[in-house]
């Protein structure tokens, strides 16, 4: 249920029906929007009588959500959500490139691909301090190390810095130390990480799962948005199929899917939708070109020795010609990088 705000109402009438909502022991969500504010209802667990807050000062109407999904759908907010990540905006008429290795290795290499990725033009960090592996004996992150390596590298490049968090006690530090918390493919539907995450005060960055449908991937961000936290980016970042050219089969289609229908953004991580280093470049100027809000890339200066995906990761000289390539197409699709 939703209800909808008349545009000249006040802030005692908007708090006013959230008092009421709140009163009938279901949970008030108030979405402003360029026009008007909207008050999502969730927590009920049948019909919720709309007479109820129809006669409430400063009510416009109070429409039913068809979808499952209610807060992340544009019959909640028309507009689309820009989430502010350290000052830098996702979801507006920027293309935002997110670059860095993906496994925080040490401090030099830290450092060293952080002020390439800067000044090719990257305007987030992203880097894993720890990291989910298939192999129990491949690198697993430094940890609590690597996030404190990371904040050197914002300190000096002034690049705020995603990265994942696996667990809640991880959550809870990467919730500390970086800007933006990573929920991996691998913790799409992990229930639990999200409602924490819902109530972490940072902006969070869903992956989408590697066989999860769309309607799924919304679902996951529902429970984040359910518990306060309005901030979420979605991530495409490939799904398994029958391919053998590729690790995964990055599905672009999904980029003007979610467009249609949630009013949050959504980027493309073509580093891990491919695998391979030779795909990246054409892969990143498509999700550009159909509308992604941003990129993120695997950066690394010695990916041969890599700790964790080099092949998927670009060399610093080859990330600096595609984000050339960027400037160039994305003011054909009225953006600005």
């Amino acid at each position: 249920m939703l209800v909808v705000m008349r545009k000249d109402a006040t802030a005692d009438q908007i708090a006013g029906v959230v008092r009421a909502i709140e009163a009938r022991g279901y949970k008030a969500h108030a979405i402003p929007g360029a026009q008007r504010t909207a008050i999502g209802i969730t927590g009920n667990k049948g019909a919720v009588e709309a007479p109820a807050f129809e006669s409430l000062p400063g009510v416009l109407e109070v429409i039913a959500v068809s979808h499952a999904y209610k807060l992340v759908s544009r019959e909640v907010k028309a507009e689309d959500t820009i989430v502010d990540i350290g000052g830098v905006r996702i979801g507006g008429d920027a293309l935002v490139l997110a670059a860095g290795p993906c496994a925080v290795e040490s401090l030099e290499q830290t450092l060293t691909v952080a002020r390439r990725v800067k000044a090719a033009g990257a305007h987030l960090l992203r880097g894993g301090a720890y990291k989910p592996r298939t192999s129990p004996y491949s690198f697993q992150g430094l940890g609590l190390e690597g996030l404190k390596m990371l904040a050197a590298a914002r300190e000096e490049t002034g690049l705020p810095v995603v990265t994942e968090a696996l667990d809640l006690e991880s959550l809870d530090l990467v919730e500390e130390w970086a800007d933006c918390i990573q929920i991996g493919a691998r913790n799409m539907q992990n229930f639990t990480l999200l409602r924490r995450a819902g109530r972490a005060k940072k902006p969070v960055l869903l992956k989408r799962g590697m066989s999860a449908t769309l309607e799924e991937l919304l679902m996951s961000a529902e429970y984040i948005l359910a518990e306060g936290n309005y901030q979420v980016i979605l991530c495409e970042r490939g799904v398994r199929t029958f391919s053998d050219f590729s690790r995964n089969t990055l599905d672009l289609a999904i980029v003007p899917a979610v467009k249609a229908i949630t009013h949050l953004p959504i980027v493309v991580d073509p580093s891990h939708g491919t695998g391979r280093r030779d795909k990246v470049a054409a892969l990143s100027r498509a999700g550009a070109a159909v509308g992604a809000d941003g990129l993120l890339i695997e950066v690394h200066h010695d990916p041969d020795r890599a700790l964790s995906d080099g092949p998927q990761s670009l060399t610093p000289a080859a990330f600096e010609d595609l984000v050339a390539d960027l400037r160039q197409i994305a003011p054909v699709l009225g953006r600005k990088l």
